[in-house]
């Protein structure tokens, strides 16, 4: 029965991961297809052919990536964005989606995209982290000035973290991208489980063992020959 249980949950795991990211992707593809078709159904009509609202969508976007990328077009972008800057609820939900999205941008000039170990001076431990800021100009009045950095340490588990402000000489760099530190970090950096792992060693028991007493000694009953 421990082996039937053993294979069961052996086969769940290799299955669930495989099948939740079909069925998040299958999602996402049809809802993409979904608001493609609803922007392109007045100028269609109702000719419709499975696949096409999820590619016209697609080129749609690149559309707009080479089009943004000239400078006249940049301008108008400005003046479109003037009402979600503006607004006090908008402006902050806003403005935290696009530094975000700009952060992770392939075409971002920002060279403070960088992870890094923080190892705390005469503490053992250490944090990895992304440098988000490596100069404290432009910040208000308050802050510890000098050669310090900002680090953004991210929490596993959930979408959150803490952003630090730390000499620069507490930070080394790690050859590691940014999205393959997020990654892991979002599962606690867990190591996998290796399949020709080594047996178990046995126990060392707490306490030590006591030897076992001496055979008693030999007595002879007989008297002098």
């Amino acid at each position: 029965m421990n082996r039937l249980y053993k294979y069961f949950f052996r086969g769940l795991i290799t299955v669930l991961p495989l099948a939740l990211t079909i069925y998040l992707l299958y999602i996402f593809l049809a809802w993409t297809e979904a608001v493609a078709l609803t922007f392109l159904r007045p100028f269609i009509g109702g000719f419709y052919v499975p696949g096409m609202g999820l590619a016209l969508g697609i080129l749609g976007i690149l559309a707009i990536g080479y089009l943004v990328s000239k400078q006249r077009v940049q301008k108008f972008l400005t003046v479109v964005e003037m009402p979600f800057t503006n607004l006090p609820v908008v402006k902050s939900i806003y403005s935290s989606l696009k530094s975000f999205a700009d952060y992770f941008s392939p075409s971002s000039k920002n060279t403070a995209q960088q992870v890094v170990v923080l190892r705390v001076p005469g503490q053992q431990l250490e944090l990895v982290g992304l440098v988000t800021r490596r100069s404290m100009e432009g910040l208000p009045e308050g802050f510890t000035q000098g050669d310090r950095v900002a680090v953004y340490l991210p929490m596993g588990y959930m979408i959150g973290g803490y952003t630090v402000f730390v000499p620069q000489d507490w930070v080394q760099p790690i050859q590691m991208s940014v999205e393959e530190a997020m990654r892991s970090s979002l599962i606690a950096w867990m190591a996998r489980a290796e399949n020709n792992s080594r047996p178990a060693a046995p126990p060392v028991p707490d306490t030590p063992v006591a030897p076992p007493p001496p055979p008693p000694a030999s007595t002879n009953s007989g008297g002098p020959a």
